[in-house]
């Protein structure tokens, strides 16, 4: 399989992380628990959430994947591409109805544009 292909689809899983711990986190029962005093089943709580360890599996299946990619690139040209998350992030933030300001917006395409010109290097 192509190596370009591999990275995303490892870039593409650790975004789908983020958004799935987000959504666990966001649980009310857990917000809640956040707002009291800690307590071991606190902890206990937030790991078992199905959308927390949904993301943790994501990310790990995403690391699993990464290791092919590090395997035949140099890692110099390698990471710089995990920087698409920040555009799939702020993709998906969009269409899941998050307010992405231009400045957010600006950011992300100077990140992109280093992407490209190290994948140009």
């Amino acid at each position: 399989m192509n190596t370009l292909l591999i990275a995303l689809i490892s870039i593409v899983l650790s975004v789908a992380a983020q958004f799935s711990l987000k959504t666990g986190m966001s649980h009310p029962e857990i917000k809640s628990l956040l707002g009291q005093p800690f307590m071991p089943t606190t902890l206990l709580t937030i790991l078992t959430n199905r959308f927390v360890a949904g993301g943790f599996f994501l990310y790990g299946l995403g690391a699993a994947v990464w290791l092919t990619v590090l395997a035949r690139w140099d890692v110099s040209k390698a990471y710089p591409l995990v920087g698409l998350g920040f555009c799939m992030a702020a993709l998906a933030g969009l269409l899941a109805g998050e307010q992405v300001g231009l400045w957010r917006l600006l950011g992300i395409m100077l990140i992109c544009t280093g992407v490209v010109l190290v994948g140009r290097s």
